[in-house]
């Protein structure tokens, strides 16, 4: 098999951030998250978000929603999210498990609005009925679509209003970062909590969990410890973070996959296909004939995101490791096949 684009984690990370952690290889190191690389990584998030919030560093994407919304909700409270949200999807059945119900509401572009959360706080109207009490996001979106910041706003005001939390999972933060007008500031100002994603942004692994609210706060360490969060090495976790957050690398990252990305949607286009949704990130949905797939995923793997009795949606993802000769190589191979 040639060059994949199942997903953009297959590879191990930038090489930046490998050096780093070679660098870092013969140290003795705190542990537990109490390390100068630890102390060091969050410096450089504050000083992006412009903001004293308060930040942890978990192993990845879904171990870091479990804690961050089980942490917040009490036994009998709900998180909103939209139907194609990742906790309501992808995550089976976690957030569930740990007791709490997922309230979801019909995604528009693989975002959620308004009204649709208006129309679950209307109907949950007493205590025969679990209580909404956060709204989850993400950015970017399942389907590759991303929240500007107007739309970010009037949810978080919303939630305001509404004595909602907003929780916002940035498994692909940095690839929203570069096809929004959303900054890293914003999302300090317009969440109660969210996470930079390191796993699917050049990270080995990690998250960066940064919690704005100071209601929140309090105790978290103890959450993270007892769903089994918190690592011995922590310093593992946060060096790459100490890499990411140098200047403007981390939406470099973004801003990279995403130029992939849309050359391949221009090419594809080129080609007459057709796709799902329109994804101004580093996720590509295109309807492809059946008769082909086999082939071409002996070329260049793939994801099926929906299949069909004669053609499927498939999901293309670029990653931090995509070059533009990979996405002209798989054009062709596609071109060839139909």
């Amino acid at each position: 098999m040639g060059y994949s684009f199942r997903n953009d984690y297959s590879s191990i990370a930038i090489k930046e951030v490998i050096d780093k952690l070679i660098e870092c290889s013969n140290e003795q190191n705190i542990g537990y998250g109490e390390d100068v690389h630890t102390l060091n990584a969050k410096r450089l998030i504050k000083e992006k978000i412009k903001r004293d919030s308060d930040i942890y560093f978990i192993a990845g994407g879904t171990i870091t929603n479990m804690i961050a919304i089980g942490s917040v909700l009490k036994p009998y409270e709900a998180v909103i999210a939209c139907d194609s949200g990742h906790i309501n999807v992808h995550e089976t059945g976690a957030i569930e498990g740990l007791g709490h119900k997922i309230l979801y509401c019909k995604n528009i572009d693989g975002k959620i609005n308004i009204s649709g959360i208006d129309e679950i706080i209307k109907t949950h109207t007493d205590h025969h009925m679990v209580k909404p009490r956060m709204v989850y996001i993400s950015n970017s979106t399942e389907v590759g679509s991303v929240y500007n910041l107007i739309e970010l706003k009037e949810i978080y005001d919303y939630c305001k209003k509404n004595n909602l939390y907003l929780y916002l999972d940035g498994a692909r933060l940095a690839s929203a970062l570069a096809a929004s007008d959303i900054t890293f500031s914003d999302y300090g100002k317009y969440t109660d909590m969210f996470y930079i994603g390191g796993t699917k942004c050049g990270s080995y692994f990690g998250e960066a969990l940064v919690i704005n609210n100071d209601e929140l706060k309090k105790e978290f360490n103890y959450y993270i410890k007892h769903f089994g969060g918190m690592i011995a090495k922590g310093f593992v976790t946060s060096i790459p973070f100490e890499v990411l957050m140098e200047g403007n690398r981390y939406i470099e990252i973004g801003k990279k996959e995403n130029e992939c990305a849309n050359l391949l949607v221009e090419e594809l286009t080129k080609l007459g296909l057709k796709f799902y949704s329109k994804s101004v990130t580093n996720q590509v949905f295109v309807i492809l004939p059946n008769r082909i797939l086999e082939e071409l995923y002996k070329d260049f793997a793939y994801e099926y995101w929906i299949k069909g009795e004669t053609e499927s949606v498939i999901r293309f993802v670029t990653s931090f490791t995509t070059e533009k000769k990979h996405v002209l190589e798989l054009v062709s191979r596609i071109k060839e096949l139909i």
